[in-house]
């Protein structure tokens, strides 16, 4: 409606945002959540793959698919490429999932994002854009490893200041990610009034696709129902706003940002549709 309301949001204060909200979720590892974590390897494995591969692929076959433009291709593949999204842990408290798995999940996606995040956009984007995987690579450590194990140190160790700090940390994460996705669509509002119904198109796609074959698969692999919920929900829920940050830095074309700030709407809406119809149904491990 108006544009030039999110004028005032710099690059700076984009990274900033961000990296409260992974600041944020550090705080919220512990130790013993770290040893629960150990004590199913074989979901938190199965989810890592699953997110690193049907994200990714998913994102540079629906592109094909759609024979999307290549700044909108290499956008959507580059969400795709990215950690599973922070909001994911409360939507599967929702979805009666396993919270605690969740955490760690995205906790684990979004620690190793230093390495898969540039190395599959630039396999699997490098066509479309050039991309600098090793600026790309520097970029993610800074606004997202540095940030989880500083929460994750204060956590340990300052205790009082977290506890007085973790309910300010929701709501903020919440209008930091609102503030970063209206002032990329902002900045591309008459591209996407023009080529809108396209990029919706793609990005719910994609994001269908993470949660469908998130919960089918994880089935096969013999996962319970709750665990199964939960690594669908993470699958399917990226971290946009990485999206957004990391394609204002690194992409030359500004309208590479759309699908990431399309996508940020896109998974929420699915996430939320699908933890309303996950909640009428409790699993038995939850039960037991």
């Amino acid at each position: 409606m108006k544009p030039s309301s999110f004028s005032w949001v710099t690059p700076k204060l984009s990274i900033l945002g961000l990296t409260i909200i992974m600041l944020g979720m550090g705080m919220t590892l512990t130790l013993d959540d770290l040893r629960g974590a150990l004590a199913m390897p074989k979901e938190v494995i199965s989810g890592f793959v699953l997110q690193y591969s049907v994200m990714p692929i998913s994102g540079y076959l629906v592109s094909k698919l759609l024979n999307l433009p290549s700044h909108y291709a290499a956008g959507l593949i580059l969400v795709g490429c990215c950690p599973g999204g922070t909001a994911s842990n409360i939507v599967t408290y929702l979805a009666r999932g396993n919270v605690a798995l969740s955490v760690i999940m995205t906790a684990a996606s979004t620690l190793f994002a230093v390495v898969m995040t540039p190395f599959l956009t630039a396999k699997l984007a490098g066509k479309y854009v050039a991309v600098d995987a090793t600026a790309l690579l520097v970029s993610t450590l800074q606004v997202v490893l540095l940030p989880v194990l500083g929460g994750a140190f204060l956590n340990q160790y300052l205790q009082p200041l977290v506890k007085l700090v973790n309910p300010l940390m929701p709501p903020m994460a919440v209008v930091t990610v609102a503030i970063l996705c209206g002032h990329a669509i902002s900045q591309s509002s008459s591209a996407i009034l023009m080529s809108g119904g396209q990029v919706i198109l793609a990005s719910c796609l994609l994001h269908a696709s993470g949660f469908f074959f998130g919960y089918i698969l994880a089935r096969m692999l013999g996962i319970d129902v709750a665990a199964s919920r939960t690594i669908s929900i993470e699958v399917g829920m990226q971290n946009s706003v990485l999206g957004v940050v990391l394609a204002t830095k690194h992409f030359g074309n500004p309208l590479t940002t759309v699908p990431c700030a399309v996508s940020s709407v896109a998974h929420s809406i699915i996430g939320s549709i699908l933890a309303g119809i996950w909640r009428l149904s409790v699993p038995s491990e939850v039960k037991d």
